[in-house]
This record gives C-alpha cells, structure tokens and sequence, in this order.
C-alpha cells in the first residue's frame, strides 16, 4: 500500500515556543515515526518575507526553528527536512499556477480580506500597506503543497481555506494541462491544545506573552512565576476552568497527574506551588532536548549540512517533476515535434489521466490518449483520494504500479499503447 504523503512548514520569523511545541513541533515528530507515513517537513523562508523586512531575524528563526525540529527528535533519516528556499523549483511553481489561479479566489482569502477590512474600518484606500506577496501567499502555499502531491497537510482550522485554495488551483492546472496533480487533504487535528501565554490570552508572538521553548532552566522559572493568577489566597478552592497554570500542565502531563492537580486546586493549592510544580514538569520534558539544542545552536554548519541533504533529496522529486510540468505547459525544446492544440482551451495532445466520479458515488480514474481512446479504466473507489493515489502512483511507477494494482483496475485493451503512453508521461522533456 502507498504511503500517506504528509507536508507541513513552520514560516521561519521568530523563535519557537510552547505553543509551537505542543500544536506542531510535538505532533508533526511523533507523525514522522509512522510506518505508513511518507513525511516532509520545511522551514518557509519564503513565507518569512511576507511577515518581516528583518532579514537577520529570517536567518536566526531558520536556525533556531531547524535545531528546535532536531532536537525534539526528527530523524532527516526518515523524513524529507528542507528549507523552502533551496528548492528552486518552487517559485516556479508558483508561476505556473499563478497564471491558472483567479484574482477572484485569491480575493476571497482571510488574510488580504482581513487587511481590506481594517483599512475600510480606518477609512484608508482598501490596498494600504497589502503587498502583492500577501496577496500572492495562497499560492506560494498551494506550490509548497502540489510539488510534492501530498495528501495530507496537517493545518489548525483558521488555515483550512488554504488547502481549499491549493484544492482549487491544482484543479484548473489538471483541466487545462492534464492530472499532475493530487488534490491535498487538510488534516485537522482536534486534539491538539491551543496553550495560553503568560497573559492567559492565546500563546503568540502578536500578544507579546509567549515561553521561548528553550529558554535556560532558570528564566524558564522566573517566566512561569509571572503567569497571570487570580487573588484567591492558599486554602481557597480554585478551578481548573480558565486556568492557564493547569492547562500548560495539562499539555505536558499524564491523566494521573492532571487528575493529581485537579485534585490540588480543589484543596486550595497556593498559586505559587502550582506554579512551581509546571516548572518542574515543564523541565522534565525539554531539559533533555534544551541539551541537544544548545549543542546544536554552537554548530551552525551542522544543521547546515542537514539542509542541504534535504534539499538534494527533496529536489529529486522536485527537479524531474518541474520538468514534466514545464512540457506540459509548453516550455519545451525547439526542436521538439508541438503538440496542435485545435481549439483554444483544448488540452495538449497526448496521454491523459481523469478522475471522475460515477452515478453511484465511486470514484474512478481512465488514461487515454490523444484521440480519446480508453488505454486504462479502474474500478470503482470508495474515496476520490485512494483513486488519486492509484493514480498518481501508476504516473510515478509505471506498468509495475499497473501490475500490483491489478485488481483495482480493468484490463486494458491495447497493452502496447498503454505502455507506450505510460513512458510518454514518466519522460520529463528536455
């Protein structure tokens, strides 16, 4: 069975703390464990200039939030672990898919509609202060996405629209150019905790209120002693609700201690004993990886290294990928025979890949060639994205993908065009 391709990126402008741990960083490492997971990971530089005109803040949060990764254990060894700027092939990307995607969809995304608003409200021109990669981040993210075909993207829900988006996109690029692309999924985790800050607000950089995830042991206390409590005195019951010491705790701690302090609050724990017993679970955890962190933090060009291996495994995917787009789209050689188009709009001529859905609600995919001839038909799947991946995965291996997916499929009726049509897809131009 085929691998789940999971992708997900933290945008590298500030320093990584609790809530990044416990919403990404903890989830995303433990997911790159799974035997049936195929997982990359990446630091969005690009996305970075979007957020800051710091550049040395840029180049600091690539090297804290890559040595955070390591040191909370992902293993480059099994994983695709990469910096989105060295993957050349992603900017252009995102050309070709800007010059498929409406103005009118980029228009309806949160974050530009959410800037329209606030310069309406302040009665300032509607574009004040917008920059075209604001405006152009949904697609930036969609090219992130579709180059590597991932299926899943791990995302809270205020960034499901973007996976929509990326959905939308690689559907105008399959009907105009054929199926390259597989529509992602976004994978809400509904058990992830949102952690609050020092204020009791939402943990963030914007509230000024956030714990540095590796802070020393000692401004880890002193940041925890200044947690926002109530006047409650010690021996006064307190609740657990609202709490932001006890849902901190509860983040990091098992069912028995959370039980434990539960139990504590009700007794009339005093605030700082409760605040002193997070400390001590909170550095129960992370001493151990602030260890590996701060060795890490010291050789710079170590975590360089791993980079650059990750860029050079990510790219064997990204760099013939590009090259099959770029046929597809036109940018070919000159003294390559052109594929006639005979109407405007039609798709080049040549083998395609469709996926649709039959009257009983099954999914199914056929490749045809240039006239239209059926060379393969599949059987019916229960889900659009298990067709999606036979699909993909008979693009990505051929006849011996055809093979073992033999019962999924119906026999074709012509094998010697079918692969033939199969080798013209795998063959990148140039």
């Amino acid at each position: 069975m085929q691998p789940v391709r999971v992708l997900t990126g933290i945008t590298t402008s500030g320093t990584p703390h609790l809530g990044n741990y416990v919403g990404a960083i903890r989830p995303t490492v433990r997911a790159s464990r799974l035997a049936d997971v195929e997982s990359f990971y990446f630091l969005a530089d690009y996305h970075a200039l979007i957020k800051t005109g710091d550049p040395a803040r840029v180049q600091r949060s690539t090297l804290e939030i890559a040595a955070t990764w390591l040191a909370c254990g992902l293993d480059p060894e099994k994983v695709t672990f990469y910096r989105q700027s060295d993957i050349p092939e992603i900017p252009e990307l995102c050309w070709l898919l800007t010059c498929v995607t409406g103005k009118g969809l980029l228009n309806r995304a949160h974050a530009y509609k959410a800037s329209v608003d606030k310069n309406t409200a302040a009665g300032t021109e509607p574009d004040d202060g917008v920059t075209a990669g604001l405006f152009m981040y949904p697609v930036l993210m969609a090219a992130d996405i579709l180059m590597f075909n991932a299926h899943q993207v791990p995302v809270g829900r205020d960034q499901v629209q973007h996976i929509e988006m990326a959905r939308d996109i690689a559907s105008s690029f399959n009907h105009l150019y054929g199926e390259h692309f597989t529509l992602p999924e976004a994978a809400i985790e509904a058990h992830v905790a949102t952690l609050p800050g020092l204020d009791g607000r939402k943990m963030s950089k914007s509230y000024d209120n956030t714990i540095p995830l590796f802070v020393p042991r000692e401004q880890l206390r002193k940041l925890i002693m200044g947690i926002v409590t109530d006047s409650r005195l010690p021996g006064e019951p307190k609740s657990t609700d609202g709490s932001a010491l006890f849902q901190l705790y509860q983040a990091f701690a098992t069912e028995a201690e959370t039980a434990d302090l539960a139990r504590a609050y009700a007794d009339g724990i005093a605030w700082g004993e409760a605040k002193e017993r997070l400390f001590e679970r909170l550095d129960r955890e992370i001493a151990p990886m602030r260890a590996v962190y701060d060795e890490l933090m010291k050789d710079p060009g170590r975590i360089e290294a791993v980079l650059k291996a990750g860029a050079a495994k990510a790219r064997a995917t990204a760099t013939p990928f590009t090259a099959r787009l770029r046929h597809a789209v036109g940018l070919r050689p000159l003294d390559q025979v052109a594929e006639v188009r005979k109407t405007k709009g039609a798709k080049a001529a040549g083998p395609v890949f469709k996926q649709y859905r039959e009257s009983d609600g099954r999914f199914h995919f056929k490749l045809t060639d240039a006239k239209g001839t059926v060379l393969l038909q599949s059987r019916g799947f229960e889900a659009p994205r298990d067709a999606a991946q036979a699909m993909a995965r008979i693009q990505a291996e051929g006849l011996a993908a055809v093979a073992a997916l033999q019962d999924r499929l119906e026999p074709s009726p012509d094998p010697a065009a079918l692969a033939s049509a199969l080798d013209a897809l795998a063959t990148p131009a140039g």
